[in-house]
């Protein structure tokens, strides 16, 4: 052994190649195996030639020699540095001081009004002597459990002791509507959206370094800010949004509903006679504002619906279900892109599709609504407006206006004067006989009755406390309304002829055929078309007058 030679350069060039390959224990068994086969004075000629200490090899020569097993194990048991916890005890004590100030320590840390970021923090415990490196206060605090998490918006504040039961209501409300085939539809504006070369919050596929320049600011341009207010139809999954270019008003509330009714609303619903709104409790279209509730009557006398309003209660606007069936979608859909006209955001709006089938209709409304309108008592007395049993404040319903007033009784200045209609009700209009129309009559009756107290006890939550009878009385009997919607079905009477004859307006024929066409089917009656034409007045007359009446 001691006559084999070999030169500390040979050494050095072949530890230079093998060790990047050999983890430490390796190379420190290589080292005592060579220092070994050199013989004496051999572990500082290899200790020199791999830049180690002589200590290294002679513990390499003594752990080869001992006759261990090979072993996956680098470092022995106990080697290396000492976790920075076991040499500062008190350091991850102070670091959640600086990070839990409310609740641990002094709450007048300087952090407590600064960004905990890592940096700061492993600044400040080196300051107040515990060393410590941001990468480090990143493995304690994930080792505490902590980590990033932004701001979660789940407190509502003070809650209304009659929030569930709002709820409650509400799903009550819309499901017996629904059933009923009348329109359901949730409103509400959306946040208002800067036009112009703005940032927007999201991201989009774009190549490496060339993202969409955008303002460093976003103060309003010539273009200014767009008010989107959403029609969600909870029914038919349909969204109508009105990209409004003035002011967020209850004028401009009302007119949006106005438009999705006027576009799609009548056209999908072509015998409602009553629409429901579910709306949040405070902005243009809250529960305390006298304009919507104005601009709502004249929107019901304009299209005769009965609307019914139902407003989720203070501080709980999340629930409305426009905001993550409509509102979420679009705003994925136009995320990490620019505004930068209404034609974008229009467009943007209307091309928002979901994989369940929603579809969205938008367009710009140029309008004018403008702020500081005021509603006067007076005003407000005029609007034909019943409130619910059950918070009547948030629970209301709008009626049409009152009929014209050249119908009022001259006499008494009530009204209005009804018209004769018993000849309306004979066999040759209705094609039943005496006893059949009786029969007919009686059963309706009765099962409209039943299904009217049954909606009382739901609104009211308790049974009736008056006497079944009492309150306001309908103007048109039971017999009115068969008759009406057989003459419409028989012979295709138009509704603008039907409400002539019968003295009432054409909005509440449609809603009377609506109602009693289900009461029709439920007493087992069909009506087949005659084949008959009689559509306007004149023409019912002369055939009440020149048709034989059947026995």
């Amino acid at each position: 052994m001691g006559g084999f030679m070999v030169s500390e350069d040979d050494l050095a060039f072949k530890y230079e190649v093998l060790f990047p390959h050999l983890d430490e224990r390796q190379r420190r068994l290589l080292l005592g195996a060579d220092a070994r086969m050199l013989g004496r004075g051999g572990g500082r000629l290899v200790a020199r030639a791999a830049g180690v200490r002589e200590a290294t090899v002679s513990s390499g020569a003594t752990e080869l020699e001992s006759g261990q097993a090979p072993s996956e194990r680098a470092r022995r048991v106990g080697g290396g540095r000492k976790p920075a916890t076991e040499v500062d005890e008190g350091l991850v004590a102070a670091l959640l001081e600086l990070v839990e100030p409310d609740m641990r320590g002094d709450p007048c840390s300087p952090l407590r009004w600064t960004v905990r970021s890592t940096r700061n923090l492993a600044s400040e415990l080196t300051a107040a002597g515990h060393p410590a490196s941001a990468a480090l206060v990143g493995k304690l605090l994930r080792a505490e459990g902590f980590s990033l998490q932004a701001n979660a918006k789940t407190l509502e504040g003070k809650q209304s002791p009659d929030r569930d039961a709002q709820f409650r209501y509400i799903n009550e409300l819309v499901t017996t509507r629904q059933e009923a085939g009348s329109p359901v539809i949730s409103v509400d504006t959306k946040k208002k959206e800067l036009i112009g070369q703005y940032a927007n919050a999201g991201k989009t596929m774009r190549r490496k370094g060339e993202p969409v320049q955008v303002n460093d600011h976003d103060f309003p341009g010539d273009l200014g800010k767009v008010s989107p207010y959403g029609i969600y139809d909870l029914t038919q999954d349909t969204g109508w949004v009105n990209v409004g270019t003035d002011h967020d008003t209850a004028a401009f509330a009302v007119e949006s509903v106005r438009r999705w009714w006027n576009g799609v609303g009548a056209a999908g619903y072509p015998d409602a006679g009553e629409l429901l709104v579910t709306a949040d409790a405070g902005g243009s279209n809250g529960y305390r504002t006298r304009a919507w509730k104005t601009e709502l009557a004249r929107f019901a006398a304009e299209t005769g619906l009965t609307v019914t309003v139902c407003h989720f209660p203070p501080g709980t606007s999340k629930w409305n279900r426009i905001e993550h069936r409509l509102f979420s979608h679009i705003s994925m859909n136009w995320r990490g892109r620019p505004l930068t006209s209404h034609e974008v955001v229009v467009n943007s709006i209307a091309a928002t599709t979901t994989r369940t089938g929603l579809r969205v209709h938008a367009e710009l409304d140029r309008g004018q609504y403008p702020k500081g309108v005021k509603i006067t008592d007076d005003e407000l007395a005029t609007v034909p407006i019943t409130r619910h049993d059950w918070h009547g404040d948030w629970n209301y319903t709008i009626g049409p206006e009152p009929l014209d007033p050249t119908m009022t009784d001259p006499d008494t200045g009530i009204g209005p004067t009804r018209p004769d209609t018993t000849w309306l009700h004979t066999p040759g209009l209705t094609g039943l006989t005496a006893s059949q129309w009786d029969t007919l009559i009686e059963e309706v009756t009765v099962t409209r009755r039943g299904q009217h107290e049954l909606h009382l006890h739901r609104r009211r939550g308790h049974p009736r406390a008056g006497v079944a009878g009492t309150g306001p009385k309908t103007v048109l009997t039971p017999g009115d309304r068969v008759a009406i919607t057989l003459l419409h079905t028989r012979f295709a009477t138009h509704q603008k002829a039907l409400a002539e004859l019968f003295g009432v307006t054409r909005q509440t024929i449609n809603r009377i055929i609506g109602q009693t066409r289900p009461l029709l089917d439920l007493a087992a009656h069909t009506t087949a078309p005659t084949g008959i034409t009689l559509p306007d007045a004149q023409s019912v007359i002369e055939y009440h007058t020149t048709t034989t009446q059947p026995e």
